[in-house]
């Protein structure tokens, strides 16, 4: 062990020396990373002590209450990352400890996904992103769910080829924010977009072949996704088999489904294909 608090001294496999740092509040031990400096871990742990002990204030500006600009007073060079930064700041300011970088409100939460990029949940969501660590690659937003890479966007019956702003929307145009109530969804299913047609709300489907095919104009979102589905048939039985996603509808019986499979109509053009 070494004589700086919290410092730990280790061994990596081929020898190499390397040190872990950790921090005991509210009886809660806590680790703080691991660190090739000796130097640095024993600052990692005075920065961290000085966050749930000191008497200068570390808490959320009021402009994160605002909800105008989330940010924390991250310093320069801090040893403890960003993530475990926010960690312990709330759990001094809430008593709750999280190994996700979240920071609790009376209503909501906000999780510290970068210094850049705050995002705002609704509190039932609260358990769940406790225990699944968001990442981001390629602008989407997703955590690990028993070995699967899960988009977040599901949890609000969002596919996955959805496009914001022609699938869904976020209310108040704030893409940060994903409370439930901010989130209208537009079209729900694969190939179905929402039109206006003489003053009507209808459903064009589309399929992508060699371009896009218009199957239809359908009056009900039901039709429009059944539509899709035998579109989807009946290119299968003419061969062209692709890994073409098919649509789930959940409120209706087999029975009525495969009534409107049988009755709505497909384009012409697709047919002849």
């Amino acid at each position: 062990m070494s004589n700086a608090p919290g410092v730990f001294t280790t061994q990596k496999k081929d020898g190499t020396e390397y040190y872990r740092v950790s921090i005991t509040y509210r009886n809660k031990h806590i680790s703080l990373g691991s660190y090739d400096s000796k130097d640095t871990a024993s600052k990692a742990y005075i920065v961290a002590d000085e966050i749930l002990h000191g008497h200068e204030q570390t808490h959320l500006e009021p402009k994160v209450v605002n909800h105008l600009h989330p940010d924390i007073h991250y310093p320069d060079n801090c040893p403890l990352s960003y993530e475990k930064w926010v960690i312990l700041v709330n759990f001094r300011d809430n008593g709750i400890y999280f190994k996700t970088p979240i920071y609790i409100f009376k209503k909501f939460f906000l999780y510290f996904l970068s210094p850049e990029r705050v995002l705002k949940f609704d509190v039932d969501d609260l358990f769940y992103y406790s225990n699944h660590k968001i990442m981001s690659r390629n602008g989407y937003l997703f955590v690990n769910d028993y070995g699967m890479q899960v988009n977040i966007l599901t949890h609000y019956g969002i596919k996955s080829h959805a496009v914001c702003g022609r699938d869904y929307i976020f209310i108040n145009g704030d893409h940060n924010d994903f409370r439930y109530g901010n989130i209208t969804i537009i079209n729900r299913y694969y190939g179905v977009q929402t039109v206006t047609v003489k003053g009507r709300t209808a459903y064009k489907v589309k399929i992508h072949i060699n371009g896009d095919y218009v199957v239809g104009t359908y009056y009900t979102e039901n039709e429009a996704a059944i539509a899709y589905n035998k579109a989807v048939d009946i290119l299968a039985s003419k061969g062209i088999v692709r890994n073409y996603p098919t649509n789930y509808i959940e409120d209706i019986s087999q029975i009525e489904y495969a009534k409107l499979y049988n009755s709505v109509r497909i384009s012409k053009k697709l047919r002849d294909i």
